[in-house]
């Protein structure tokens, strides 16, 4: 996770930066959703049924937080399909959690509005561009509206909890302006934008992905509005996820508006540490499984037959431990990279997608031989 505006305002205002001081974990706690999107990772449907019992997941709770995890984001499927959500989170919140809610808010309304927003401490809601797109994207028709009413009715609390969530692909590329035109039009105060992540050695949605050339062009524009953003004071965060090199990129950019700057942000971003799976990140499946992040090819252990302490800390297996190496040891351009120590070689999971090797370069880094020795 990479938090342009946060970045932007704390170096240049010389304030204390957002340090992560724990882990994250990405929970999955059902399969089961209301809509077939084309990118979803967890292959969700309305007709699953749910592994976890409430039993099992209050009983690890308490072990991550005795592990490190200091945040905790729901998901899915569709994570408001669970009738006992709100006992977790409650839960979480007794435990000092951070919790997180991830959803494509057809389950919110005035009934539950208030509650989402007095239990969780933030709520991000899928909105994947144009109503054309949306619906498409999402296999229902009047999805788009359904989730926009959502996102008004929850920010006309007057919250800054809510923001939403937008995934790049080949079907959206042509709607990333809307995304960000929309948020200034409806004033919501966060836009999270996530690259695509093709996992398994199957390839699964490789075909939805990127050009480097259109990546390269959309990441340009997102940083071109976080900057104008801080600039014009407008208060919308700007985050991206699953795209660690645009540290790599966006230091290059600060270093121009601000040279003298420079070797405090560079720093900065070596602190943030680029790709965290297995480190400071975590995911735990519908089934139980632990994986470094949600779309790794490879688990490390299942909450259902291991005590999650063994998995995560007291037991790991050597794949973790490489993982949790800083920076990581990676081949390709990643091994000639001057800026390994800020991305981290980016993503494992697309690293064996394509080259069926964990320690390969991240095929979606898009930047070129010179820039990675520094010549932009």
């Amino acid at each position: 996770m990479f938090r342009l505006s946060n970045l932007i305002s704390s170096v240049v205002e010389d304030k204390k930066a957002r340090v992560l001081n724990g882990s994250i974990a990405i929970w999955n706690f059902t399969n089961r959703c209301n809509l077939s999107c084309m990118h979803c990772y967890s292959k969700a449907d309305l007709d699953a049924v749910d592994t976890l019992t409430t039993e099992m997941i209050m009983d690890t709770l308490p072990k991550l937080k005795a592990n490190g995890v200091k945040f905790l984001i729901f998901s899915g499927g569709e994570p408001l399909t669970r009738k006992d959500l709100f006992d977790i989170a409650d839960r979480c919140k007794e435990l000092g959690i951070i919790t997180y809610l991830s959803t494509n808010g057809l389950y919110v309304g005035h009934k539950n509005a208030k509650k989402i927003l007095d239990t969780f401490n933030y709520v991000g809601i899928s909105i994947d561009g144009s109503e054309k797109t949306h619906d498409h994207f999402r296999g229902l028709d009047g999805s788009f509206k359904m989730s926009m009413k959502a996102v008004n009715l929850l920010n006309s609390y007057n919250d800054t909890k809510v923001g939403i969530r937008f995934t790049i692909t080949k079907e959206t590329y042509d709607d990333l302006q809307f995304i960000f035109e929309l948020a200034e039009k409806e004033n919501i105060p966060k836009i999270y934008i996530s690259h695509l992540v093709y996992s398994g050695r199957g390839l699964d949605n490789l075909e939805m992905d990127l050009t480097k050339e259109q990546r390269r062009v959309a990441v340009e524009y997102i940083l071109d509005k976080a900057f104008e953003y801080y600039e014009t004071g407008r208060d919308i965060e700007i985050v991206t996820g699953n795209m660690e090199q645009d540290g790599i990129l966006f230091l290059e950019r600060f270093g121009a508006k601000y040279p003298e700057l420079k070797k405090t942000m560079q720093k900065r971003l070596i602190e943030w540490g680029g790709n965290s799976a297995g480190r400071k990140l975590l995911n735990i499946d519908s089934e139980g499984n632990v994986k470094p992040d949600p779309f790794f090819p490879k688990t490390i252990g299942n909450i259902i037959h291991q005590d999650f302490s063994d998995v995560w800390t007291d037991k790991p297996e050597e794949l973790l431990q490489k993982l949790r190496v800083h920076p990581r040891e990676i081949s390709g351009k990643c091994s000639e990279c001057d800026y390994i120590n800020i991305c981290n070689g980016g993503s494992r999971s697309r690293a064996y997608a394509i080259y069926g090797d964990m320690w390969a370069e991240d095929p979606s880094c898009y930047l070129t031989q010179n820039e990675i020795k520094g010549q932009f």
